[in-house]
């Protein structure tokens, strides 16, 4: 494979449109809605945008392993 294929291929993946399903609650699936028609845009758009902006602070909380007094560990 050459440089160009794992461009390609790279770039394929930024692209990528499959589609997924996410569940949300009522309230915050209601809330989104509100604001995608405020702002113009669509679902999609806000919920990546959320995700863009509030990535960085997601990252900084523990993982499930990192937490404490895990009860899988007392056991």
């Amino acid at each position: 494979m050459n440089n160009d294929d794992k461009d390609q291929k790279t770039e394929a993946s930024k692209t990528d449109k499959r589609k997924q399903s996410l569940y949300f609650p009522e309230s915050m699936l209601t809330e989104i809605k509100e604001e995608a028609a405020r702002l113009d845009r669509s679902l999609s758009w806000v919920v990546q945008r959320a995700w863009k902006l509030a990535r960085t602070e997601i990252k900084k909380l523990p993982s499930v392993n990192d937490v404490a007094g895990d009860e899988d560990e007392s056991e």
